[in-house]
């Protein structure tokens, strides 16, 4: 099976990216699975977008909201997509989420966040 199935289904994900000490920081995201791969989107600013641009190595595991892990650990690589690719997760990410991501979005917005980025993991392969 492949490990992005694991998380078709999940409506949070913990995202561990990795500081330049090594250190893991942990964040809980919203997930979309699409073709064996996870996507997830966050503000281009984030620390977690900087720490990924400096390192792409990921972890992610099921989660509640509020990081609260309730899944197994699967390692992964993540990059950023942008152009038609990028628009089309982004659509995904609407219709999976709704008003729930409209009303999150204008609230960032109003706060100066927008979630514009949409990154890719690529999973290692579950035995």
């Amino acid at each position: 099976m492949d490990s992005a199935k694991l998380f078709s289904n999940e409506k949070y994900i913990s995202l561990e990216t990795y500081k330049k000490s090594g250190e893991a920081v942990k964040s809980p995201v919203w997930v979309v699975e699409d073709g064996g791969v996870v996507y997830v989107r966050t503000d281009p600013t984030s620390w977690k977008a900087k720490r990924i641009r400096k390192n792409p190595r990921v972890r992610i595991a099921a989660s509640d909201m509020r990081g609260k892990v309730t899944g197994q650990w699967v390692d992964g690589q993540a990059h950023f997509i942008e152009g038609q690719e990028a628009d089309r997760k982004t659509e995904m990410f609407k219709k999976k989420y709704g008003a729930g991501l409209r009303f999150t979005d204008f609230f960032n917005g109003v706060r100066g966040r927008r979630a514009t980025a949409i990154i890719s993991i690529e999973l290692a392969r579950a035995a």
